[in-house]
């Protein structure tokens, strides 16, 4: 540790209060130093005076001032979002001790994405609460873009579902569960349905429901209809909840991407069908992510346990 870094950590055991980060989320939020020191019932002036001592402490540069206001330098931002993790942490503590307090064992929060939610999150559950029945559970569904940002301000205690390949390498850790592939799901009514050895010529003049563009599955399947003599589907629809979509495979002669996870139990009892075509991408690992260098509370370390029993079992 350096005399710089050792000076500074020093500084902020000894002299930060969270009043200061909360003044500094604040103000990042805001854009302005006024209205967040209306937020925080102080003057103005005196919210100045917070943000010259926090800068004089690291040393630093947290905002620039522009003609609309303030911005976050890079040592600002960087700041807020430690301080939204310590908030988050804060509040995490405060609920885990008011469910202990009410003979809750625990809390543990949990993102997930469409590949996980349902059966591998459902079957978790259930090993849990067996092992811990007053341990209480709160689930999130969303996309990696939705999820991710919840998970690195310390909102969220881990996201269950597909891996994702690049973003958010250098702050997540992951561990796998298991291989999941993609399938080429329809309506039991649609006239491929009990087609054998498909051709992709043959879905062309069919509608497509398809996960929306930020999604890697997304961008998989848009790059394989440039393949295809730049194929555009005549209809459509971008959805990652499972229930529309299963209704609208039930009622419209639609054709959807869906992982193997999601869709095996709908497709055994006859809800809906596979088609006999064998989708050329969309293979990949379903785990869970966790921020890099935090430990999960009891309810969260078994929770994972949890997934890992429920994955071992399929």
């Amino acid at each position: 540790m350096t005399g710089r870094h050792s000076r500074i950590v020093d500084r902020a055991l000894t002299r930060l209060k969270l009043r200061q980060l909360r003044l500094l989320v604040a103000v990042g939020t805001h854009g302005n130093i006024q209205n967040a020191a209306q937020e925080l019932g102080i003057s103005q002036p005196a919210a100045t005076k917070m943000i010259q001592d926090l800068e004089l402490d690291f040393e630093v540069k947290l905002f620039s001032r522009t003609n609309r206001g303030v911005v976050p330098t890079v040592f600002g931002e960087t700041l807020i979002r430690h301080g939204k993790l310590i908030f988050a942490q804060v509040s995490n503590a405060a609920q885990e001790l008011d469910d202990l307090n009410e003979g809750n064992s625990g809390r543990v929060v949990v993102g997930t994405l469409l590949a996980a939610s349902t059966s591998l999150i459902p079957a978790a559950i259930e090993i849990l609460l067996a092992d811990r029945p007053n341990v209480a559970v709160k689930i999130s569904e969303g996309t990696n873009e939705v999820l991710m940002p919840g998970l690195l301000s310390g909102e969220i205690d881990m996201v269950v579902g597909r891996l994702p390949s690049h973003r958010h390498r250098d702050k997540i850790r992951q561990e796998k569960l298991f291989e999941d592939r993609i399938l080429a799901i329809c309506g039991t009514q649609h006239p491929l349905a009990d087609r054998k050895d498909i051709a992709f010529a043959q879905t062309k003049p069919f509608g497509w429901i398809l996960p929306p563009l930020e999604t890697t599955l997304r961008r998989q399947a848009d790059q394989f209809f440039v393949g295809q003599q730049q194929y555009v589907p005549p209809v459509m629809i971008e959805s990652v909840s499972y229930l529309t979509n299963r209704s609208l495979l039930q009622k419209r002669n639609l054709i959807g991407l869906m992982p193997a996870e999601v869709v095996s139990e709908d497709i055994a009892k006859g809800y809906l069908s596979q088609l006999d075509w064998t989708v050329p991408f969309g293979q990949g690992s379903i785990g869970v992510s966790l921020r890099a260098n935090d430990d999960l509370s009891p309810a969260g370390r078994a929770f994972k346990a949890a997934l890992h029993a429920a994955s071992a079992a399929r």
